[in-house]
């Protein structure tokens, strides 16, 4: 059963099952239009995670972007759920946060960093699904998974596949994967891992938007000291302009605004 883990639309500390009460203090609850967004490390975030697999307990990590929150309303009442974990990623969410409750978001915990130190960090081996990207980048993405931090990748498919969704199952189940990663972007990833995480065995599943690109090297990062001073969006902005600069600039816009309204219409009520 889904248990709201939402009480406010102040900043709080979380009560989050699966972390001992010495870490309480290292989460904390800000919430934007309406999700519940936490604000942590990510030496925290990975205990937390880690804790929960060894518990076997059905987990879903979502990095909650501009995107996310504008594309994935209908999913709110799920990812408001004791089974989602959503973090923040980016700078427009440290803006809102700065509006909304006067401070910002302890770390930018976006997938493309964050998931690489997970698996780093591991304390034992895992046997991970790759779900997404283009034909061959998750092939790429998966020798770098093993060679780099040490976990075992029992599969890959693209995102273009026409298996159906009993096949598919079957293919990840019969893997033995503990991990499924989800490179389909927002707001797919979301609602595969909704749709058909209770027919898989695994225990955590990530959506994890470019990673896999990022990893096999499909997609080139912003140097070091552009992701330094939170300008990340900016490289990406100039590499596919035609295909982000709605993203940064219209749906910016209105992600601030669904923040400011969303606020207002709970002091109101």
């Amino acid at each position: 059963m889904e248990q709201n883990r939402h009480t406010g639309s102040g900043d709080h500390v979380l009560d989050t099952p699966g972390v001992g009460a010495t870490d309480q203090s290292s989460i904390e609850n800000l919430p934007l239009a309406g999700y519940p967004i936490l604000s942590t490390t990510a030496f925290v975030l990975s205990k937390m995670l880690k804790e929960r697999l060894a518990a076997t307990r059905k987990t879903v990590l979502a990095f909650a972007n501009t995107n996310l929150v504008l594309k994935c309303q209908a999913m709110l009442p799920w990812m408001d759920s004791d089974e989602v974990v959503l973090v923040n990623d980016g700078i427009g969410l440290d803006i809102a946060a700065l509006l909304m409750h006067g401070h910002r978001y302890r770390a930018n915990l976006n997938g493309t960093d964050f998931v690489p130190y997970f698996l780093k960090n591991l304390s034992a081996q895992r046997k991970i699904f790759l779900f997404g990207g283009q034909p061959g980048v998750a092939e790429k993405a998966a020798a770098v998974i093993e060679r780099d931090y040490g976990q075992d990748v029992v599969g890959c498919l693209n995102g273009y596949s026409a298996l159906s969704p009993q096949t598919l199952h079957r293919q990840i189940n019969e893997s033995g994967a503990e991990i499924v990663l989800v490179a389909l972007g927002n707001p797919i990833q979301e609602e595969w891992i909704r749709s058909n995480m209770h027919a898989l065995d695994a225990k955590l599943f990530i959506g994890v938007g470019a990673l896999f690109d990022f990893l096999s090297g499909a997609a080139r990062r912003a140097p070091l000291w552009i992701q330094k001073i939170r300008c990340e969006w900016l490289f990406r902005l100039a590499q596919e302009p035609k295909r982000l600069m709605r993203r940064y600039t219209v749906e910016a816009a209105s992600f601030l605004y669904l923040c400011l309204s969303t606020r207002r219409t709970r002091l109101l009520s």
